[in-house]
């Protein structure tokens, strides 16, 4: 069978062409097979254009209908942008992990999505606005999925391709995920609070200025306070897991306990509360081998000129050195087995912890709150003993997102020391791939 011609049709062709014919319409699900890679050429030409927290807060400070429409219309060209650079991601991977059901199944959403967006017009009324807004959010829904998806496909094709070279791959395919729910959740939200009932007829409208958001930017995150927050979950959840006569260790938080930066709150409290999440697991399922009661969990908070970092030490007896290779790896080696069984338990997941279930609800400050549609109740709230493989892999991709760090110190025998760096200022690009670093993919 002949190859597809460059730049003329897509890799699918190829696949699909020795099937049969059928003039029967597809399901919604589906996407058509035959696909002129030339469009997709013309979005894979334009470069995305990385915002920073500062601008999505200056942005959304003082709402007009122009700035509403001038924010739709930068979403609309941005997520067929995005999108495309990650289809043209998929279609350089080896032929036979695009053809794996789970990586097939992210790719025709991804091509669905792409299909959809691109072919939207210029946004030029609030009533156009409020119609896009309903396909971003049915989209976003749909997307639920492709987390889990992704990881399943990861550990089924763990032989097929180098590990260093799919852990890119993923790297850069969550990474961009987490770009677009960004700038969508932020218009939606935004377009919501243009839409809120505190606004006068004939006023210029306004973020509430008692409100400590700004669409879904936090403006006064505190970091003691996350850390509280995140603790009561996560020693809830091990509560649960392990039986209420289970004793969980203390929390010492110390240091500077009102540093406060901007942030997208959902993003930190994901990291932190996977961070805590293993600290309580491993003092917890260490504590038959220790003589007295469990040992407390510190927590240190730094706040520096540029940026906020905060240390979570435990003495739940460290990673075991054959592990440490593997910590920062979606495929995880022997323990793949495992990790995919688990994760078929998992149906959905967004990853964020501003959707942990649909009943789950954020007071905003502004008198509104916020109902998030179910997702990452199924990532956050699985017993320990449920091992995914993924936690500190996704944390480390949302902590450099926006120009963070997070590095893990073990020593084996005693305990972890886990560092997580923030930009405070806010003045940091989201850390996108480009064109040119697709090429190492």
């Amino acid at each position: 069978m002949p190859l597809p011609r460059p730049g003329s049709w897509s890799l699918e062709k190829a696949a699909w062409s020795t099937r049969p014919l059928s003039f029967k319409r597809p399901i919604a699900s589906a996407t058509t097979p035959w696909r002129p890679a030339v469009v997709l050429d013309e979005w894979v030409l334009k470069e995305a254009r990385p915002i920073s927290l500062r601008q999505l807060t200056f942005f959304g400070r003082t709402l007009t209908e122009n700035r509403l429409l001038s924010s739709a219309n930068y979403v609309r060209t941005e997520l067929p942008t995005r999108l495309a650079h990650r289809l043209r991601d998929m279609q350089t991977l080896p032929f036979v992990v695009v053809t794996n059901p789970h990586m097939s199944h992210v790719y025709n959403l991804y091509y669905k999505a792409f299909e959809t967006l691109r072919r939207i017009t210029e946004i030029k009324s609030v009533e156009d606005n409020e119609q896009y807004c309903k396909v971003v959010s049915e989209t976003l829904q749909e997307h639920l999925t492709v987390i889990p998806r992704l990881a399943m496909g990861v550990l089924e094709c763990q032989d097929l391709m180098r590990a260093a070279d799919m852990d890119r791959f993923i790297n850069t395919l969550l990474r961009s995920r987490i770009s677009r729910r960004v700038i969508a959740e932020q218009h939606i939200s935004l377009t919501e609070t243009f839409n809120s009932a505190w606004h006068f007829p004939n006023a210029m409208p306004q973020v509430d200025p008692n409100s400590e958001f700004v669409g879904e930017v936090f403006l006064r995150c505190n970091a003691r306070e996350v850390v509280e927050a995140c603790w009561d979950r996560a020693s809830t959840l091990a509560k649960e897991a392990y039986g209420p006569s289970c004793v969980l260790p203390d929390i010492a938080i110390e240091g500077h306990l009102d540093a406060t930066f901007p942030y997208i709150l959902s993003h930190l409290q994901y990291v932190v509360g996977e961070l805590l999440r293993n600290s309580i697991q491993a003092v917890v399922e260490r504590r038959p081998m220790l003589t007295s009661g469990p040992p407390p969990i510190e927590v240190l908070i730094c706040e520096a000129p540029q940026h906020v970092i905060i240390r979570i030490s435990d003495q739940g007896g460290g990673i075991p050195n054959e592990v440490m290779p593997e910590l920062w790896s979606f495929s995880k080696g022997p323990r793949s087995h495992t990790h995919l069984e688990n994760l078929s338990q998992v149906p959905k997941m967004a990853a964020t912890m501003q959707e942990l279930n649909s009943s789950h609800r954020t007071s905003t400050g502004d008198g509104k709150n916020r109902s998030y549609d179910g997702s990452l109740g199924s990532l956050t709230s699985r017993p320990p003993n449920l091992r995914l493989g993924m936690g500190l892999p996704m944390s480390r991709v949302y902590a450099e997102y926006w120009a963070g760090l997070l590095e893990v110190q073990s020593l084996e025998g005693y305990g972890v020391d886990a560092f997580l760096q923030i930009s405070k200022l806010g003045n940091r690009n989201e850390q996108l791939s480009t064109r040119a670093s697709m090429d190492a993919v």
